[in-house]
């Protein structure tokens, strides 16, 4: 019983839906931005409730950052800036860290702390916090709902991400496997489409990223793609200049499509071929380890631990996926459309693969170990549990590839076809002439002859199917005039080039083992769409090593610095003139021996704020004969009066005198007792 080969175009229709779906669950899973650099302190810390306002706002980082002028924003309780706009890099050694400053004369209440930056990473991070000056208060601020990175820009960021590792890896891997595996496979038509399509579609995505960029890292609006300072902007940053490297790469590699597929098809020269191909396998391998390296300079490889071993590493192991995928796609679709290809090329293509693994498997160890860190990192963290997913896909792969070698073990090579030069050529008449991918007969092609419809009698489907041609054979032998209807010799074309491709289907589907190879190499191909879904997603997500340590300094900074056991006392007064009679209300935080903190709230009886020419303050520890400790606190707005770092040098019950002056001759002191400590 002869074996059929599946359908390749409702194979292919079957994969993209698989891959969308993958796609999709796992982008769905996903915060929308993932931080690859982690905001591991602050000063003030998120929460902090401080006795003044500070000089300025502090953010440490775990890795490097780019920073632009509204990096960092500092709003007040009614949203109004108040930072200077100014960043200051305060970087020392491994500590990643940039302050912005504060405007003088702050009013108590609630700030808010925006943030959004860049990682070194290329990967957009953002978030914000909120402290209080003297107490917490309402605050007016809105923050946008929308994570950088997200939304429909960060969907289109990610396809194109996606589209240009898998262009990358048809591209490279392709050219490789006609010029190492398959040398006759140049002449072609469908493997010479296959390679250009996937230079086409790096181009496009590589064009579609670079002009997305600057909204992906920013506003997240669409129409912010065509901003012309946005794209000056964008060129001038790391991701920039790689996106800009792999496009001038593209035109070089252009070259090598056109030479590969023009110029040394045509060579009939032995030792011309042979210097050719010594001079497309150098210039190939500099242009796809240059395109190679436009990921690893921009990407995970380009930050963290080991940098320099990182990125050779990286690179070796893009190349070896453009390796095995890309001759993998190649070689499917080489089964599929031009099933004479040899038993050698795919034993020589089993050789690369093979070869492929042991690479990947090398620089995939080195990645996971810098990448995740520790067996904790790598099952608790989304980065290491999509690792252990690529882990599981890579198995199953190679076990698929141990069924492709068997098969290419019993593969024997097909007979000579008669026209076998011409195949490709065929083929592609087929396809234009209403055939589908497999080179099947349409039924569109075959309705005007078999009908009749245009006044023109032709060959019946039975002659088709026999692969008979009787038409023209009647004419030669009657002697009659050729004929030269175009519309009828047009028709005639497509019956020819439908026959001729249905008789090399069926020879393709008689050889069962070639069968079986094609169908081990499209499970695999499909395992390896997968596969590369799984990857795209990896190099989104922040790696397990960064969250792990990211965890770590935010548990050991220890709770936010809010107010423990503030001493809160009330102490009216009358000092006997006009606007005389008030409340003080005073508070020490955190009410204990050491630094503190002091507030002195002044208000009428009303409880409206009261504003006093002077006031002052005494700490007293009768039992021990300490004091009176004199505290001179600033002014810091109507009815509002703090100092810091006041010193309660050891505990005990103390004594507060405070002194308000309402006027030039009205005063008084009133006095209360704490226990401190």
């Amino acid at each position: 019983m002869t074996t059929t080969a599946p359908r390749l175009g409702t194979a292919l229709a079957r994969l993209l839906i698989l891959a969308a779906a993958l796609l999709g669950t796992l982008l769905a899973g996903a915060a929308p931005a993932s931080a690859h650099a982690a905001l591991t302190g602050s000063d003030p810390k998120g929460g902090a409730v401080v006795a003044t306002a500070p000089k300025e706002v502090n953010l440490t980082f775990s890795e490097q950052v780019a920073m632009s002028a509204d990096s960092i924003r500092v709003l007040d309780p009614a949203g109004r800036r108040a930072d200077t706009g100014e960043i200051r890099d305060l970087c020392s050694g491994s500590i990643v860290r940039y302050g912005v400053e504060l405007r003088a004369g702050l009013p108590d209440g609630t700030y808010t702390v925006a943030w959004q930056t860049v990682s070194a990473d290329s990967h957009p991070i953002a978030g914000a916090f909120t402290f209080s000056i003297g107490a917490p208060s309402a605050t007016s601020v809105a923050l946008p709902d929308r994570e950088p990175g997200g939304g429909l820009v960060g969907a289109l960021y990610g396809i194109a991400r996606y589209l240009s590792y898998a262009g990358f890896a048809v591209l490279v891997g392709g050219g490789a496997f006609v010029l190492v595996c398959w040398p006759r496979g140049a002449s072609v038509r469908p493997v010479q489409r296959t390679v250009v399509r996937a230079w086409l579609t790096l181009t496009g995505a590589t064009l579609v990223m670079l002009l997305l960029r600057n909204p992906y890292t920013g506003s997240g609006e669409l129409s912010d793609a065509f901003d012309l300072a946005g794209l000056k902007s964008v060129l001038e940053t790391k991701t920039g200049a790689a996106l800009t490297s792999r496009l001038l790469l593209l035109g070089a590699a252009a070259l090598f499509v056109a030479v590969l597929f023009g110029s040394y098809t045509r060579r009939t020269d032995p030792k011309e071929k042979k210097d050719l191909v010594f001079g497309l396998g150098i210039g190939g391998a500099v242009v796809a380890t240059g395109i190679a390296g436009t990921w690893a300079l921009a990407e995970h490889a380009s930050t963290g631990i080991q940098p320099g071993i990182a990125m050779p590493v990286d690179i070796l192991h893009l190349l070896a996926v453009a390796a095995w995928l890309g001759g993998l796609t190649v070689l499917l679709v080489a089964l599929h459309r031009a099933p004479s290809v040899e038993r050698a090329a795919v034993e020589r293509f089993s050789k690369v693969a093979f070869a492929s693994v042991a690479v990947l498997t090398a620089t995939g160890l080195y990645q996971s170990w810098r990448q995740v860190g520790s067996w904790s990192a790598l099952t608790g963290t989304r980065y290491g549990q999509l690792l252990l997913v690529k882990i599981g896909l890579m198995a199953v792969l190679v076990g698929i590839a141990w069924i492709s070698r068997r098969w290419t073990r019993r593969l024997a090579d097909p007979p000579p076809v008669e026209g076998e030069e011409r195949g490709a050529k065929d083929g592609e008449g087929a396809e234009d002439a209403g055939g589908d991918e497999d080179g099947e007969v349409s039924g569109t092609d075959e309705a005007p002859g078999a009908s009749g419809t245009d006044g023109v009698s032709g060959p019946s489907r039975t002659d088709k199917a026999s692969g008979t041609d009787e038409a023209p054979e009647a004419d030669e032998a009657s002697g009659a005039a050729p004929v030269v209807d175009p519309e009828r010799a047009a028709q005639l074309a497509r019956q020819r080039a439908a026959v001729a491709t249905a008789r090399r289907k069926r020879e393709r589907d008689a050889d069962p083992e070639r069968s079986g190879l094609r169908r081990s190499v499209l499970t695999e191909a499909a395992v390896a769409v997968v596969l590369l879904v799984v990857t795209t997603v990896l190099t989104a997500t922040e790696p397990g090593r960064t969250e792990e340590e990211a965890g770590r300094s935010t548990a050991a900074s220890g709770p936010a610095a809010v107010p423990d056991r503030p001493v809160d006392i009330r102490l009216p007064f009358d000092t006997g003139g006009v606007d005389g009679k008030g409340v003080v209300r005073l508070s020490l935080d955190p009410g204990r021996t050491g630094a503190n903190g002091l507030h002195l709230y002044v208000e009428r009886p009303d409880g409206k704020p009261l504003d006093v020419p002077e006031i002052k303050v005494a700490l007293t520890l009768e039992a021990k004969d300490v004091g009176p400790l004199p505290v001179a606190p600033d002014r810091i707005q109507a009815g509002h009066w703090s100092a810091s770092g006041v010193q309660i040098p050891m505990s005990g019950e103390w004594r507060i005198q405070v002194t308000v002056r309402t006027s030039d001759i009205d005063q008084t002191t009133i006095d209360k007792n704490v226990k401190i400590g």
